[in-house]
């Protein structure tokens, strides 16, 4: 009786093996065909839902258009509310919001934005360099990947993308290490539509204060 049961487990670990086989198969196929997608592109253009909920307090809904110029350029241009402005140039950011006349400055590489996730789709996108623990689960005809940063020493916890047919990224989730959750449903995508270089300045509004953020 015994030789039965043991050649029935060994049968069944095989084909769990060949099963998450062809699983981590089928993920890697699908992240490198969104990495060709974003890194043949020189420039991007998407409308966002950005709708932050921050620990224990009311969800903020905000909208606009996004704008990103390689390298490393980011420009977030919000309808709602309207003249908000995040911009960078690679180097620094600047937060501009209009209800206070007031705008922030910092470094990118030093900021715990949540933004940040984001911009990876600035330069050579490779999943398995920025991200750790990446798994997939189909979402109708989309797929959820959910993953983790490769270091601890950002501010986030957690990411989620779900990926369409068509290999674009139509909505992200980023989980903050204080519980925090930013989202941003992107539609309308433009690859290398002509952006100026101009868009990613940030000049300082009549009246208005700078504060640096480092300080």
């Amino acid at each position: 009786m015994r030789q039965p049961f043991v050649s029935t487990l060994r049968l069944s670990i095989g084909l769990l093996a060949v099963s998450a086989f062809a699983a981590d198969s089928s993920l890697e196929a699908l992240l490198k065909q969104v990495e060709a997608r974003y890194n043949h592109a020189k420039t991007l253009q998407v409308l966002f839902t950005e709708q932050y909920t921050p620990p224990a307090s009311v969800r903020r809904t905000e909208s606009g258009i996004l704008m990103l110029r390689k390298p490393g350029r980011m420009r977030w241009d919000y309808t709602q509310p309207k003249g908000k402005l995040w911009v960078s140039d690679g180097k620094d950011w600047w937060l501009y919001t209009p209800a206070e006349n007031r705008a922030e400055k910092g470094k990118l590489k030093e900021s715990e934005d949540m933004r940040a996730p984001l911009a990876f789709l600035l330069g050579k996108l490779h999943f398995d360099k920025e991200f750790r623990n990446l798994k997939a689960t189909p979402e109708g005809s989309d797929t959820r990947i959910t993953a983790e940063p490769s270091t601890d020493d950002l501010p986030y916890s957690a990411v989620e993308f779900v990926v369409t047919p068509e290999n674009r990224i139509r909505h992200v989730k980023v989980t903050g290490f204080d519980h925090s959750i930013l989202e941003f449903t992107l539609d309308q995508e433009k690859l290398d539509p002509p952006l100026d270089s101009n868009l990613f300045q940030f000049r300082l509004p009549p009246g208005a204060t700078l504060e640096d953020a480092g300080q």
